[in-house]
């Protein structure tokens, strides 16, 4: 928050407050943040000068700051707008759906085909784009106020998995959701259906590489550069030649999933990148699949932890879209046809 500005021995003067959106992080993090065209040569240059200042004293840069405690700039306005580039919110569409909504929070539904975040390919009118837009609507984030701080997305999804994510509205959400999904606080389940039978219940423990396709490999044994997988699962039903499965990841690597089912002799009905081609066809004929078939349905706070304590056994479900429906009722006779 900048409370004001002023001229000051014949320099300008801006004080800024630091408000809970921009606590508990250091110093210098901050500064990039609000110099976000700066480098940190010039963060610790105007450190080392003390031309940025902390509650009135030289500032090292480690300094991890606190709600109230004020930064004097002792630089002129030209200087400040060069090294900043103004925040805005573009406008995107809605295809989300709320589970559950707080000050705090927001878990919503993905649909299959929408990006989750910005990338080289996926410039705009991703998920965050959309619940970002959604919180400027009802006045909840106004990007001009909030110089270091955007409220965020915390856990990833693949463009064409459905399913549950978490989504902080502030600093303290952001950080807390972030350590709670590290920390493995909370739960997370998936439904796939795979083909053939899969034994009742498993665990796919291995070793995970991504090549440069920006596929993943998955190993029995360590290769340098990988990293240690474990998925547990279990069969929920199956007719002979399919098995629908909920997941429990346990860690969480790129098509963790899906590779590691097919490196265990499974495959997710859908799949175009590890799937079978001929059972792909057959769903794509016969109920217009044309991704694979992965939701993540299932989110559990599974014990009271910190900044969400509150939500502590709680449990929130994403419902299937009609066409994954209607699939596990013609296979299991499960659900409803759609």
């Amino acid at each position: 928050m900048i409370l004001g500005q002023a001229l000051f021995g014949g320099q300008d003067l801006k004080v800024i407050e630091i408000d809970r959106n921009s606590a508990n992080q250091r110093l210098d993090k901050f500064l990039l943040k609000y110099f976000n065209k700066a480098g940190k040569s010039f963060i610790y240059k105007m450190l080392r000068k003390k031309r940025i200042k902390y509650n009135g004293s030289k500032a090292i840069g480690n300094e991890i700051l606190k709600s109230g405690d004020f930064l004097q700039m002792y630089l002129s306005e030209e200087t400040i707008n060069s090294f900043m580039e103004a925040k805005a919110v573009d406008k995107a569409g809605r295809d989300f759906s709320i589970i559950y909504e707080d000050k705090n929070i927001i878990i919503c539904d993905k649909p299959v085909g929408l990006a989750v975040q910005r990338d080289s390919v996926n410039i705009g009118n991703t998920l965050n784009d959309q619940l970002l837009f959604y919180l400027y609507e009802k006045g909840e984030y106004l990007p001009q106020k909030e110089s270091v701080f955007t409220p965020s997305i915390c856990n990833r999804l693949d463009r064409n998995t459905s399913g549950i994510v978490l989504f902080g509205k502030s600093f303290e959400a952001v950080k807390a959701l972030n350590e709670i999904i590290r920390n493995r606080k909370i739960d997370k389940f998936y439904l796939t259906v795979l083909k053939g039978v899969i034994e009742e219940e498993g665990i796919i423990s291995a070793y995970h590489l991504k090549n440069g396709n920006g596929q993943a490999e998955i190993f029995s044994e360590f290769k340098e550069g990988g990293k240690k997988i474990v998925t547990r699962y279990k069969r929920l039903a199956e007719n002979g030649e399919y098995s629908l499965v909920e997941v429990d990841l346990i860690t969480g690597k790129t098509h963790q999933i899906r590779a590691g089912f097919k490196f265990i002799g499974y495959y997710v009905i859908g799949d175009r990148k590890y799937g079978d081609f001929d059972v792909n066809k057959f769903f794509k004929k016969n109920y217009g699949l044309d991704n694979q078939f992965l939701h993540s349905y299932k989110v559990v706070f599974k014990e009271k932890y910190g900044f969400f304590d509150y939500l502590e056994g709680k449990e929130f479900i994403a419902p299937l879209d009609s066409k994954k429906e209607r699939i596990i009722f013609k296979l299991f006779g499960k659900g409803k046809e759609g």
